[in-house]
């Protein structure tokens, strides 16, 4: 029997290869590619250094990227798209990098090895930036590219405790049939949210003709819960002392305090995600720490400073402990098992696992799309290592 990997991928804007965990064994790595060395040290310490290439996007030509994959994957920078950011969409220095990987994808089909499928993943901003006209660009560009495409939104919450919804753009070369087993002839709930929908009526009529409303199963109920994944003893931070537990209390208005007494009150154990907020309160600008207890962590952010670092809270009747978010629990709300190596810096860790992609996500598409549209094109292969 042949156990070699059925499948191919290049992995742009790599990361820690979280992409890569979620596609699985069954998927051979040809290029990986990230500019930030401390996130390609962690990269290569678990996937192993030989298909990654650390440099810049735009400093990568056709030569660097061997053989024709299957997938082309890019989590390309959100910062400008984020609603949080500054708001340059593609024309910004990060988010701007889809442009280059737009022009890899070109220079693929140049050479005559084009990949079949090209998925790209980013925040739900994408949907509206400059009004619509990024989501607009991408489309036109996945079209012109000679691609069927559409976009749909995943939260991570379906399959972690972790609230993280995020929208993926699959495009699959025009010249390949989609099974219609992968596609829906309208908007399915829960993937094609009402931002989807808007973006889509803006796209004028030549390129929505390439749309394609993709067909997932609901996933089975999440069982996990925000509690499951809390080290006792973790090695990355510190319980806080009674005095900075009471400190942060002191932090939040009666609404969340509230919720704090409610937990208290239930009688079994519970935690509370925390992230700490600016709010004006009579006209004056005051730090608040506002905490959720529903069983999921708040969206883990990149940590540009402190109030980006979620805590916790547990409550286990009237005794009560807070400390900041360990690196291992990020890493458990982004779905990477324990074995995978994280970096020994708090915040170089947080970045890394902040900034990538939820693996049973990935994994979710990988199932439910790319692998049965790859099967349907090449069932002889499958055969082969069956």
């Amino acid at each position: 029997m042949d156990n070699s990997p059925t499948h191919s991928f290049y992995e742009f804007f790599a990361g820690g290869g979280m992409a890569r965990a979620g596609l699985g064994s069954g998927w051979n790595c040809l290029f990986a590619n990230d500019f930030d060395h401390k996130k390609a040290k962690t990269y290569a310490a678990n996937w192993g250094s030989k298909d990654l290439t650390v440099e810049d996007i735009r400093n990568i030509s056709p030569e660097d990227m061997p053989g024709q994959p299957d997938l082309a994957w890019g989590s390309f920078p959100c910062q400008d798209l984020s609603l949080a950011g500054g708001g340059a969409g593609l024309r910004g220095d990060r988010s701007g990098t889809f442009w280059p990987f737009i022009s890899h994808i070109q220079s693929l089909r140049d050479g005559g090895r084009p990949p079949a499928i090209i998925c790209l993943e980013n925040v739900l901003g994408t949907l509206t930036s400059h009004g619509g006209s990024d989501f607009n660009s991408i489309c036109s560009a996945l079209s012109n590219l000679g691609y069927n495409f559409g976009a749909f939104v995943v939260d991570a919450a379906l399959f972690l405790p972790h609230s993280r919804p995020r929208l993926f753009f699959v495009a699959i070369r025009e010249d390949l049939q989609v099974p219609h087993s992968l596609r829906h002839g309208k908007a399915a709930h829960p993937w094609h949210t009402s931002g989807v929908l808007n973006a889509h009526k803006r796209l004028s009529e030549q390129v929505a003709r390439k749309w394609v409303w993709w067909n997932m199963p609901m996933p089975k109920k999440r069982t996990q819960n925000f509690l499951d994944i809390i080290e006792e003893n973790p090695v990355s931070t510190d319980w806080h002392t009674p005095a900075q537990t009471t400190a942060l209390l002191s932090m939040m208005n009666e609404v969340n305090l509230a919720k704090v007494e409610t937990a208290k009150a239930a009688k079994v154990p519970m935690v509370g995600g925390i992230y700490k907020r600016t709010r004006y309160e009579h006209g004056i600008k005051v730090q608040r720490a506002e905490i959720r207890f529903d069983n999921m962590a708040g969206c883990l952010r990149t940590p540009a400073g402190g109030s980006s670092r979620q805590l916790i809270m547990l409550v286990k009747g009237d005794y009560l402990r807070s400390r900041l978010l360990s690196t291992r629990e990020t890493a458990r709300l982004m779905g990477l098992p324990d074995s995978y190596k994280l970096p020994k810096a708090y915040n170089e860790a947080y970045h890394l696992t902040g900034d990538g992609v939820a693996v049973p996500v990935v994994a979710y598409i990988t199932k439910h799309i790319f692998e049965p549209f790859l099967v349907s094109q090449n069932l002889s292969k499958v055969m082969e290592v069956a």
